[in-house]
């Protein structure tokens, strides 16, 4: 990677970002060693480091060579601890970044970010700095010296800088900074411990030390238990370990992104929070525990996934906090935005939207853990049985659809084709004995008429495609995920030839849009990973995987320098947009992995 350049206006290309966490959160780190995004104490917290939304005021963690330097980075292997090298005239220096997972120690610190600096070679001067802004920059800190640290605190939050070998921390208006001249030898550390109500605990080096060996042993454990070892193992493990850094340790929820409000296209308002769990993700998520054998994510997933929905049972909210509440209230920060990318917004007012598909997106996943698991808690049945009823009597209503549309609502094709998975997934499991049966004969009548609203409805037979929504002529890649989740066409041939539609019409080389129609929001977008994924699934599974695999490898290859992807890529300049790392895109790689591989071995279906 070139020198210590590379930054528009003070702001790094999201492309060029890394990520650590830990379960409780995640930090952002720009390969100029720029931690710009860390909220704490949670995910879903407000930003002590905001640089990545306002890079004057946000708020960063900087730490590079003196001088000039090129950038080489990676994850140790099978781990989210991230190494970063940086080579200078003088020498060679390795930053190792870790939020480190806490060990049995009752008094240890309950979140820490250590970054251990080792000189490999010759000479290299450091300075670093960090500059806290609490509550998404709207305060700086006061900072004052204790022991062997200084701290910098904020109505009850406090975050304690340790440095060890980096020379003496000092501190100027909220901000502490240091530098140091490393050669080869023990190296620096330095670590922040972060407390928010309760005591803040001041670690040793030695400790810290112990917890960043422990951390990659805990990683490496994990991702060595993963099973799949087809052609794209390297992108599956890396995607997989992406998503357990999205898993929110708590409560077992998995956020869709570790950000919020970085813009789908650059100065422009599409800019949203997704530090939510969205039901949208909820087949993927599940399918993805599964095919990675991981049944204790599968197992807390699927019922914080049962708790959170009780909370508004029979209807569903379209995403819910980590923690399991039903409101997400949007608002709008003072923040400069990503390259003046306006507004800023916090939480997200699709939470109050109606969104038909959620309703076939749990019964879905409901109907994949029953056939894994073999069971359901008779509770869990009747409740499930309750929301069937309930789309026998909504499915008929115009919704927002699954990409939360802004305009007024339509008669999405794929919000149908789920309710459709919905009355499906419930007569399969009322047939089975797992939920009451009493109102299967409802539930078959009001599959059959979805089933002749979509094909007489939904198919344009001038495109051979089902369409975006009842009597349009557009396109919509999200209708892939209704034949993905098995919605069958009454003429067969429609499976495919919409499959055909959707690569002709909206996939540019590697690249797929979700849809070119009006949507309610300024501005325009880029491609939406998923999409690309969903149709490289779909063509494996619906007898193409000739074509399939050149499609996966490149999109594959559309990965950042660490294996990490965003929500869209911009197909003119491969820039990534929008939140990252992205939960969906690295769970759509997941599964079109799995079901080419699948199809080259025979097993497509």
């Amino acid at each position: 990677m070139a020198a210590d350049s590379g930054r528009i206006d003070g702001y790094a290309a999201l492309r060029d970002y890394a990520v650590v966490g830990d379960g409780r959160t995640a930090a952002l780190i720009a390969p100029d060693g720029a931690v710009d995004w860390l909220s704490w104490p949670d995910l879903d917290s407000p930003s002590v480091f905001g640089a990545i939304l306002d890079a004057e005021h946000g708020g960063s963690f900087q730490l590079r060579p003196e001088t000039s330097f090129s950038v080489s980075r990676n994850y140790r292997p099978g781990t989210n601890v991230l190494d970063t090298t940086f080579t200078t005239a003088s020498g060679t220096v390795v930053v190792t970044d870790a939020l480190t997972l806490q060990d049995d120690h009752p008094l240890g610190p309950a979140r820490e970010l250590i970054r251990q600096i080792t000189c490999v070679a010759g000479t290299v001067p450091i300075e670093w700095t960090v500059e806290p802004r609490f509550s998404y920059a709207s305060a700086a800190p006061r900072v004052h010296a204790r022991a062997n640290a200084l701290i910098a605190s904020h109505h009850g939050q406090a975050l304690a800088v340790s440095a060890w070998g980096a020379g003496t921390p000092r501190h100027t208006d909220g901000t502490i900074h240091g530098r140091a001249e490393l050669t080869p030898g023990p190296g620096a550390m330095i670590a922040l411990s972060y407390a928010d109500l309760e005591p803040l605990v001041l670690p040793t080096r030695g400790e810290c030390e112990d917890r960043l060996v422990r951390t990659e042993q805990v990683w490496r454990e994990w991702a060595g238990q993963r099973p799949y070892d087809g052609p794209w193992r390297d992108a599956v493990l890396r995607s997989a370990l992406a998503l357990k850094l999205l898993v929110f340790a708590p409560s077992a929820a998995v956020a869709a992104a570790a950000t919020c409000s970085l813009p789908e296209l650059i100065g422009g308002e599409r800019n949203w929070d997704y530090r939510f769990s969205w039901i949208r993700d909820s087949v993927f998520t599940l399918n993805a525990f599964l095919q990675l054998d991981c049944p204790d994510e599968a197992i807390a997933y699927f019922w914080w996934l049962m708790h959170a929905s009780q909370l508004t049972h029979p209807r569903l909210r379209v995403l819910y906090r980590l923690d399991g509440g039903p409101h997400a209230g949007e608002r709008t920060l003072p923040l400069a935005g990503y390259r003046r990318s306006r507004p800023v917004r916090v939480g997200n007012a699709a939470a109050g939207q109606l969104q038909l598909d959620t309703y076939g997106e749990l019964l879905q996943t409901a109907r994949r853990y029953a056939t894994r698991i073999g069971r359901l808690d008779a509770d869990i049945g009747r409740r499930l049985a309750q929301i069937a009823d309930l789309v026998c009597q909504v499915w008929r209503q115009p919704d927002a659809g699954i990409w939360e549309v802004r305009s007024a609502p339509q008669h999405f094709t794929q919000s149908k084709m789920m309710c459709w998975v919905a009355l499906d997934a419930a007569v399969e499991l009322a047939l089975a004995g797992l939920i009451p049966n009493r109102r299967l004969e409802t539930w078959l009548a009001e599959r059959a008429a979805v089933a002749q609203f979509i094909d007489s409805e939904c198919f344009d037979p001038r495109r051979g495609s089902y369409v975006r929504s009842a009597g349009s002529t557009d396109l919509d890649a999200g209708v892939l995920l209704g034949l993905l989740n098995g919605f069958r066409p009454a003429e067969p041939s429609r499976l495919t030839s919409t499959v055909h539609a959707v690569q002709r019409d909206l996939r540019h080389g590697p690249y797929v849009y979700r849809y070119l129609s009006e949507d309610g929001v300024r501005g325009g977008e880029g491609a939406f990973l998923a999409c690309s994924f969903w149709l490289a699934e779909a063509l494996a599974r619906f007898g193409r995987p000739d074509e399939a695999v050149p499609l996966m490898d490149e999109l594959v290859g559309l990965a950042n320098d660490v294996g990490l992807y965003s929500e869209e890529i911009d197909p003119g300049t491969g820039a990534f947009l929008g939140n990252l790392p992205q939960g969906l895109s690295h769970l759509a790689l997941i599964s079109a992995a799995g079901a080419i591989t699948d199809a080259m071995h025979g097993d497509a279906g």
